[in-house]
């Protein structure tokens, strides 16, 4: 298969992108810095210097190919100028659909977030049709839905899309903002995190990185047009993450509850200081409103539909404490 991908340097892209390579495809990669791509040299890749603004580009490079995967999106945390995660969160998720249909593209395989599904009630699992209007935490969120909404038009135009709404993903690769439950793990092991979000009990979906890749190859293979596919793995509160965390590296901490009060306060504190530096703050108030709420979720869907399978979190953490060990070491990069 011929296949375009963009947000192929982020976290999530970068190992779809590796097994991509690994089942003989060939990629052509939208990139905004090719001087980030680790795939110089390989001839299955071909690197095209732009962004999502420019559309007569991607309609060249989507020519002939098969598959489109878009990944690429605004998910910082925190922004400036919320024109910025709507021009690229939504307007450049047009731009790809559009250059996908004018080239003929078999299937666009689009990148969500679990967070579209909605947070979930008494402790039931949330599933793709669990919540009609569901309450949206974030502006990420928001743009995310808005583009979900847009996906469904362009099936009755004849572009068959596919979308996919990974949760919280950790493993191996780029410690950037979508990686920060491996960027917690790291600073686990090095005792500088010392917290516990509320009272511990908050429940998240927590996702391998290597499952979300192949989830997203098996929808470009399996997925209903028009249909979206939670690609997560198992739940666990705040205590039985670091619970496992602490069992896999042989060291667990006590950590300090931070009561949610105490948490506004802090991040009112930050936000207000990052006003007075005109700078973007690391973290907002809706994040907090998010990661305080039980996200519960299911791949059943997925599971049953695309044969989407889930690594155990014990089994996904040791995978990741043993590549963060050899980056310690400097084994790897």
């Amino acid at each position: 298969m011929k296949v375009f991908i963009t947000g192929g340097t982020g976290f999530i892209g970068a190992r779809l992108t590796e097994r991509l390579i690994e089942k003989d495809h060939d990629v052509i990669m939208l990139a905004r810095n090719p001087s980030m791509v680790p795939y110089a040299g390989n001839d299955r890749v071909t690197i095209i210097k732009g962004d999502l603004s420019d559309s007569e580009l991607l309609r060249k490079g989507m020519e002939s190919c098969d598959w489109v995967f878009h990944m690429a999106a605004y998910a910082k945390p925190s922004f400036k100028d919320p024109s910025v995660v709507t021009s690229v969160n939504i307007d450049g998720t047009v731009n790809v659909f559009e250059a996908a249909l004018a080239s003929g593209v078999k299937k666009v395989v689009f990148t969500s977030t679990g967070g579209t599904m909605g947070y979930s009630r008494d402790g039931k699992p949330v599933c793709e049709e669990s919540n009609k209007n569901p309450e949206l935490q974030t502006l990420y969120e928001r743009t995310k839905a808005e583009a979900e909404k847009i996906a469904v038009d362009f099936l009755s135009r004849g572009l068959e899309v596919v979308i996919v709404n990974p949760t919280r993903v950790y493993g191996p690769g780029r410690l950037s903002e979508s990686n920060s439950v491996t960027r917690i793990i790291k600073l686990y092991m090095s005792g500088t995190w010392r917290i516990n979000p509320g009272n511990g009990k908050s429940i998240g979906n927590y996702v391998f990185v290597d499952d979300v890749a192949e989830g997203h190859i098996l929808a470009a293979m399996h997925g209903r047009g028009g249909e979206r596919y939670i690609l997560g793995g198992e739940n666990h509160s705040f205590n039985s993450l670091f619970n496992i965390i602490g069992q896999v590296t042989g060291n667990v901490r006590n950590l300090v509850r931070l009561p949610e009060g105490l948490m506004r306060a802090i991040v009112g504190t930050i936000t207000f200081i990052s006003g007075l530096l005109r700078v973007s703050p690391p973290i907002t108030g809706d994040f907090i409103n998010k990661y305080l709420k039980d996200w519960i979720m299911t791949s059943e869907k997925a599971e049953r539909e695309l044969g989407y399978q889930i690594t155990p979190l014990s089994e996904g953490v040791t995978s990741t404490v043993e590549w963060l060990k050899k980056m310690k070491d400097g084994k790897d990069n």
